[in-house]
């Protein structure tokens, strides 16, 4: 089916409508071989709540956005190469149904469908693009994910500290490495985690402190091996207050009692359908 469809004129004007619907700011979408597979609308649960994304499904990449007008008008794209994706599917609840995981080195989120149905569907499609986009490139599958994020609303308390309440007044923060929702007190530290971000990032206390015995392990060993006189390579974390304006937002905003919450809980225990698929 993608070869079938990857020159013709009906994927060239679905492509170009998807770029039509972004306006400038989006990135461009054709390239030779690219296909556009599908199209739907899945709920995505973001920082604050959940929330319609629309998403477009290529043979090499998956493509979200903001819904400003269906069909017409959205924002904050947001690319996905498959060769990065994992997928977990996550259990049924009474109020969470039709639930799963993307998951990349740079960001994993949750989103759900209409239904168990569309859901699978969904599914089955990303894993198949995402085999064949590995065995086009060589690349094994990827193994190291970012934490998702707890969603604001799952806690109100610090989930390290336990102690800190939080309010209209008292913000939360969200550690880059684990995902917890935690206090301002209690993420105080930066830490340079390249795959998230070329800056130092937001962590908790308890991240910090591993990833610091971490970083201090490797430079010894680093310094072992190397020759005498001869600087280790030094990525060194950074410290600071938070002031509260670093990047703690997703795309929807247009102490020493770490061991009173578990330091790795897994908080995600492991009428608008889907668009036919382009044939």
């Amino acid at each position: 089916m993608v070869d079938h469809l990857a020159n013709t004129e009906i994927n060239s004007q679905r492509i170009a409508a998807v770029e039509s619907c972004f306006g400038a700011s989006g990135q461009p979408l054709a390239l030779p071989g690219r296909v556009l597979l599908g199209e739907g609308v899945l709920t995505k649960e973001c920082r604050k709540k959940a929330k319609p994304r629309i998403f477009f499904l290529f043979n090499d990449i998956l493509v979200y956005g903001s819904i400003v007008l269906n069909k017409r008008k959205y924002r904050s794209q947001h690319i996905i190469p498959l060769e990065e994706v994992t997928l977990d599917l996550l259990p049924e609840t009474l109020q969470a149904k039709n639930r799963w995981m993307i998951k990349t080195a740079k960001k994993s989120f949750v989103v759900s469908a209409a239904s168990a149905t569309e859901r699978q569907e969904w599914i089955s499609h990303i894993e198949e693009c995402v085999r064949r986009q590995l065995r086009a490139t060589g690349r094994p599958p990827s193994t190291e994910h970012a934490a998702p994020w707890i969603p604001d609303k799952a806690t109100d308390i610090c989930m390290r500290c336990t102690q800190t309440r939080f309010s209209a007044l008292t913000r939360r923060h969200h550690c880059r490495k684990c995902g917890f929702v935690v206090c301002a007190e209690c993420s105080r530290q930066r830490f340079l985690l390249p795959r998230l971000s070329p800056k130092p990032v937001r962590v908790c206390s308890l991240c910090y402190r591993e990833l610091a015995a971490q970083q201090r392990q490797e430079e010894a060993e680093e310094q072992g091996a190397g020759s005498p006189g001869q600087p280790a390579h030094l990525t060194g974390p950074i410290c600071g207050a938070s002031s509260g304006d670093d990047d703690d937002s997703d795309e929807d905003k247009e102490g020493s009692r770490d061991g009173d919450w578990p330091s790795r809980v897994e908080f995600y225990g492991s009428g608008v359908a889907w668009s036919a698929f382009h044939s």
